[in-house]
């Protein structure tokens, strides 16, 4: 496979349960700050569950021109806007034309959609930020979706047809129809039990650019992303098929084929991991099969554990961190992001410093 161009970052944002910033975010989880708590919520067995939700009062309101079609909106659909908002404005600070959004949304529920229709132009709306819409693009698989975003970013800028992409992610688990959904299977994190997850929300959104994109403009690249492989598991959570682990060892395989000539071993590797044991055996898998490529005593960061999981904002906050890390000296490259969905989706990242 034909390595990709070098793809920088050019900045970030993020709306988290431990930051309304992007910087505020990585400072609270590297200082190991945790926004879980039990919420007023109630499970099935009446017991408060466990949480990561922003208070109304961070919230940004919805704007008035939204107001008038609220009752046609989903809950959730304003939720995402309010929370995506700001973090899509921090990232486009500098921007000096309109860019593409390629957004990773939740994956599609059975018992109806709850994100409704052009969630792109609300958000657009929401935070007074100008986008080409046109090559724009919804992702909705869940937490790999805004990985898998990035690998289409990667070739929208490679073809040429633009020089700046943003890559975003926004999700939110408050919602009472998603959480006793989750709660029936006994998914959620509850006292006395260690598997299961906390739900969380979030937002986070990175400006990539061309190779030299960032010198033009005057500034410092973040990171590099170097590579992105995806993948696909025939055995996923809710699929009768036997769960082998193939779908993340496959995003590895075409990662690590994809990656420049000899590169240095990973030093330090985002996680996916949420909490439950579920998805341990596929990184397991991926691992052995890619060892390798591995330094010994490489580093791992699991942000779930201080946010909760905020499901489709996962993996561009993941690699919003990992940039902040990198470009501060505190996270040591080439990092590893690689994410899970609930379905079949899989997929990773890799970044390195920009200088290298």
């Amino acid at each position: 496979m034909t390595a990709w161009p070098p793809i920088e970052v050019l900045s970030v944002g993020m709306v988290t349960p431990v930051g309304l910033t992007a910087g505020a975010t990585a400072s609270a989880i590297r200082a190991g700050i945790s926004r879980v708590r039990k919420s007023h919520i109630l499970d099935k067995r009446l017991a408060r569950l466990f949480a990561a939700f922003l208070e109304e009062e961070h919230l940004s309101p919805l704007d008035d021109a939204l107001l008038g079609g609220m009752r046609s909106m989903p809950v959730r659909h304003q939720r995402m806007l309010r929370l995506a908002s700001t973090a899509l404005q921090e990232a486009t600070q500098t921007c000096n034309r309109p860019p593409p959004l390629l957004l990773s949304l939740p994956e599609p529920q059975p018992w109806g959609d709850s994100v409704g229709g052009a969630f792109l132009e609300h958000l657009a709306q929401q935070a007074n930020v100008t986008l080409e819409i046109k090559q724009s693009q919804l992702f909705r698989q869940g937490r790999a979706g805004g990985l898998v975003a990035v690998e289409r970013a990667l070739e929208l800028l490679a073809s040429g047809r633009t020089t700046q992409v943003l890559v975003g992610g926004v999700d939110t688990y408050c919602d009472a129809h998603l959480l006793a959904t989750l709660d029936s299977e006994d998914r959620l994190k509850v006292d006395g039990l260690s598997d299961g997850f906390v739900p969380g929300e979030g937002a986070a959104f990175l400006l990539l650019g061309t190779g030299g994109e960032a010198k033009r403009q005057k500034r410092t690249p973040l990171a590099r992303i170097t590579s992105a492989g995806t993948g696909s598991e025939p055995g996923h959570r809710y699929s009768r098929k036997p769960y082998l682990g193939e779908g993340l060892a496959q995003a590895f395989r075409v990662l690590f084929e994809r990656a420049p000539p000899q590169p240095p071993r990973i030093r330090c590797v985002y996680s996916g991991l949420n909490g439950e044991s579920f998805w341990t055996k596929e990184w397991g898998v991926a691992y052995i099969r890619h060892s390798q490529h591995f330094e010994a005593d490489y580093r791992t960061e699991h942000p779930a554990e201080f946010t909760g999981d905020p499901g489709a904002a996962l993996g561009p906050m993941m690699l919003a961190l990992a940039s902040i890390g990198i470009s501060k000296g505190y996270r040591q490259g080439p990092c590893l992001v690689w994410c899970s969905s609930d379905l079949e989706e899989r997929a990773a990242v890799m970044l390195r410093a920009a200088t290298h």
